[in-house]
């Protein structure tokens, strides 16, 4: 599908498409908005399939990404291609976060072999290789308000399960409790694909009956990956790639906090930015492909060093050993301790990114609390609907702890505004949140603001309380690893071997620590990566010396 309200690029955009792939192919054009819209109603009524869709920036009435925004609806699987001129790039920009656009090009796009076709080959060759088939969509019944309601709708869309959200008061909900034979007085209520019933489900229950993997293959494997974030998913793939038996084990989602940032810039190799739901999602597949097992609702509660095996143990008695392990369990945001805030957690107050509650905040205002990246990314996606965003800072600016570009970001958005040397010291609301208690720590003011939305994103708290006593951490958690045990080249108290650890080693022979959690890292998806590739090298040397 081609859509250009200029006939004569219309007419040249199709020459090119029907020289190159109308054998193949049907190339529709159309020369408006609505005339496209329209087109693609028909084609879907008849089952048709589209693959690509070409469409100009600059049409009146409805520009070019106004227009994929409506397409998305019709062919969420359709490529999105956008033309434009040199002067709109910004906008073809902006459009990578608006309607997730898969490639801009600029016109003219002579000669089409080395401009056009590239691109559209490349494009085909993802839509062919993607599995279209009708996805069979569980249904969530529960309440706006409610903490597990959101919890569930986190769950299953940070697991990449299709479902389908029904609130319990609307219409649609009522009839939907009702055939499931629940009075909805305990929600949330999940109707399965397969038609089963689920009622207030916990996350090792529903991933169960959603078809997420939960128990491991087999008793004993060459490496266990603990942790499913950026270093734990990027260990998987080159350990299963270089023929390791591995599994890795992830308590509720992969992707860890990066899995829930609406955009990453600044990775290597996505100069348009890419979803933390996007990379975490190829790199679980790349995983799987070479052999990777990967489990969901899996919680690690203790390490043992059994002779040569490492045996790790689950929250639900069970275990699995191996002959090494990664700590790959990254962090998560810290609670404010500011009165009020449990209570109203799930209902109005939320933990990291909570991209599913995106859609209810459109024209609401919104508080965020953090001065790094993560906040800032947020900030910059839910600025593109909510009436305003408020970012909330304890500290005196944005520099010393966000990225430049997202500060630059920030800075040209206009209903973002920030708020520096200020905390939250209550929150208030019955039975969601209201309203907002805020103190300027510079001055001691306080005041008063409504609000229904607060995201939070300060801190980093490691997840090692059940490493105490088994491997050395540091005073805040962070497990300490390699030359930083005992100084380089020296072997630390207790070590029993004959060399010093590996650098990524911990205190413990053939245990390995990588990303976040390890003491002293970056905290950036890039470096704990590499650090989860590295971490494979060091074990394949391990092994070999076992």
């Amino acid at each position: 599908m081609t859509v250009d309200d200029d006939p004569g690029v219309s007419r040249a955009v199709a020459r090119d498409l029907r020289r190159r792939y109308g054998e193949q192919r049907r190339i529709v054009r159309a020369e408006s908005g609505e005339a496209a819209l329209d087109a693609l109603r028909e084609m879907r009524l008849r089952g048709d399939e589209v693959a690509v869709i070409v469409a100009d920036y600059r049409m009146p009435a409805m520009n070019g990404i106004e227009f994929l925004e409506r397409a998305i609806e019709l062919y969420p699987l359709a490529r999105r291609v956008l033309l434009t001129a040199y002067a709109d790039t910004g906008a073809a920009i902006d459009a990578i976060n608006v309607v997730d656009l898969d490639h801009y090009l600029l016109k003219p796009w002579d000669p089409p072999e080395e401009k056009l076709y590239p691109v559209l080959d490349g494009l085909l060759s993802q839509w062919e290789a993607e599995d279209r088939r009708p996805v069979r969509v569980t249904k969530v019944i529960g309440h706006r308000w409610s903490a597990r309601s959101s919890g569930v709708r986190e769950f299953l869309a940070r697991n990449q399960v299709a479902y389908r959200w029904y609130d319990s008061e609307e219409p649609d909900g009522l009839r939907l409790l009702a055939a499931a034979g629940s009075n909805g007085l305990r929600l949330p209520v999940v109707i399965t694909p397969d038609a089963e019933v689920l009622v207030e489900p916990a996350d090792a229950e529903l991933a169960g009956k959603v078809g997420l993997a939960t128990i491991p293959a087999q008793d004993f494997y060459d490496l266990v990956v603990i942790g499913g974030g950026p270093a734990g998913l990027g260990a998987a793939v080159y350990g299963a790639s270089e023929g390791l038996r591995t599994v890795l084990v992830e308590r509720t989602a992969t992707g860890g906090q990066a899995g829930q940032s609406s955009r990453i810039e600044n990775y290597l190799g996505f100069p348009n930015g890419v979803s933390g739901a996007q990379l975490t999602e190829r790199a679980r597949l790349q995983a799987s492909k070479f052999g990777a097992e990967v489990l969901t609702t899996r919680e690690v509660t203790g390490l043992e060093v059994n002779g040569s095996g490492r045996t790790v143990r689950f929250s639900d008695g069970t275990a699995v050993g191996a002959h090494t392990v990664i700590l790959a369990t990254g962090v998560s945001y810290r609670q404010l301790a500011a009165p009020g805030l449990a209570e109203l957690t799930g209902s109005g107050v939320y933990y990291g990114s909570a991209l599913t509650e995106a859609a209810n905040c459109k024209d609401q205002d919104i508080y965020i609390v953090g001065g790094a990246n993560s906040a800032g990314q947020a900030a910059v996606f839910l600025a593109r609907h909510a009436r305003s965003v408020t970012l909330l800072v304890r500290g005196q600016s944005l520099e010393r702890s966000m990225s430049y570009y997202l500060i630059q970001q920030i800075e040209n958005v206009p209903q973002i505004s920030v708020r520096t040397c200020t905390e939250i010291i209550a929150a208030h609301g019955s039975g969601h949140l209201e309203s907002l208690t805020l103190r300027d720590t510079s001055t001691g003011a306080t005041e008063t603001a409504g609000a229904q939305w607060l995201f939070v994103f300060i801190g980093a708290a490691p997840l090692t309380d059940w490493l105490d006593g088994v491997v050395v951490r540091d005073e805040h958690g962070f497990v300490v690893a390699g030359p930083d045990l005992a100084g380089p080249g020296q072997r630390p108290p207790g070590w029993e071997l004959d060399r010093p650890p590996y650098h990524l080693e911990t205190s413990v022979p053939g245990v390995f620590v990588a990303g976040d959690a390890r003491a002293d890292s970056a905290k950036r998806v890039a470096s704990a990566v590499g650090e989860g590739a590295m971490a494979v090298l060091l074990v394949h040397r391990y092994l070999e010396k076992l």
